[in-house]
């Protein structure tokens, strides 16, 4: 299972936004224009992130994006659902019953009564992750890198970025 870099940047993108004051807004290619990325790319993953009301659209010339809900409210696998969609990492095709020893036709018990014990422990170990990614949420990571990682100065220029950039 890997991730695409868009759960990665999307994250970035919205801790950056927790910034904002209410009611102002930011555009795509000033998120971008900071990350280094192009505007093309980060658009199609705000279109996702909009689908799921994770970011709110603000139409017009001056329009841009805002957070759709609390910070606090935004968990990581809401965020990685968005930009990866809601299947779920493993599909067990029942590869166990395709034994050349074992007629189709008459499957043993163990077979057609239990499910499948790889499939058992894939869906397990997927929400236990989701379970742990439910809990870690935007603000969490915001409090993280503003107040203990960046220096003063680090957040003065990012913060000051981002207000000058929005609307």
């Amino acid at each position: 299972m890997k991730f695409s870099v868009g759960v990665e940047y999307a994250i970035h993108c919205l801790i950056y936004m927790v910034e904002l004051e209410a009611g102002k807004s930011i555009g795509v290619h000033d998120l971008a224009e900071f990350q280094g990325i192009s505007d093309s790319y980060l658009s199609k993953i705000f279109a996702k992130l909009a689908k799921l009301e994770i970011v709110k659209s603000q139409p017009g010339v001056r329009g841009g994006y805002s957070l759709g809900r609390d910070a606090k409210k935004i968990s990581f696998w809401d965020v990685i659902e968005a930009v990866e969609g809601k299947d779920p990492f493993f599909r067990c095709q029942e590869i166990r019953c395709n034994n050349r020893f074992l007629l189709q036709d008459h499957l043993p018990d163990a077979y057609t009564k239990s499910p499948c014990l790889i499939s058992e422990v894939m869906h397990e170990g997927e929400r236990q992750m989701k379970e742990y990614l439910e809990k870690k949420t935007i603000f969490w990571l915001y409090d993280e890198v503003y107040n203990r990682q960046f220096t003063k100065e680090q957040r003065k220029k990012t913060v000051e970025y981002f207000n000058t950039h929005s609307w």
